[in-house]
């Protein structure tokens, strides 16, 4: 909701400064000029800096995609960073990853030989689990 309030306010401003230059004093290149810079500085305001903090704190909406042959177990906010941690069967490691505001400064943690509590594969044939222990 919070996220459509925010575009609502830069496209009302868009057209404020189309309408204002262009349709009221007839400036249409400075009008159109103004409606890119007003664009440009929303995406990148949108992206660098209220993204996550609409999520946080006003429940926006994000999504994340775990990378492939991993499996999420926790995610987790430190100020306004989000941290997710996924397991990687193949390597036997469990992988903190940083998502901070316009991913510039993404830390990243590994963890060898994490073996997950929970982590159970079943077997194809009678689907019983099976604790996976690559050791």
């Amino acid at each position: 909701m919070i996220t459509y309030l925010y575009w609502t306010a830069v496209i009302a401003l868009i057209a404020a400064a189309i309408f204002v230059l262009g349709g009221k004093y007839r400036q249409w290149q400075p009008a159109l000029i103004s409606a890119m810079v007003i664009l440009v500085i929303g995406l990148l305001a949108y992206y660098f800096h209220f993204q996550q903090i609409f999520v946080k704190r006003y429940g926006g909406v994000m999504s994340i995609n775990v990378p492939a042959g991993q499996l999420h177990i926790a995610a987790t906010w430190k100020d306004d960073n989000l941290w997710i941690e996924n397991y990687d069967p193949q390597t036997n490691t469990c992988h903190f990853s940083e998502y901070s505001r316009g991913n510039l400064l993404q830390g990243r943690v590994t963890l060898k030989q994490c073996n997950p509590i929970r982590y159970q594969q079943t077997t194809p044939a009678n689907n019983t689990p099976v604790t996976k222990n690559p050791s």
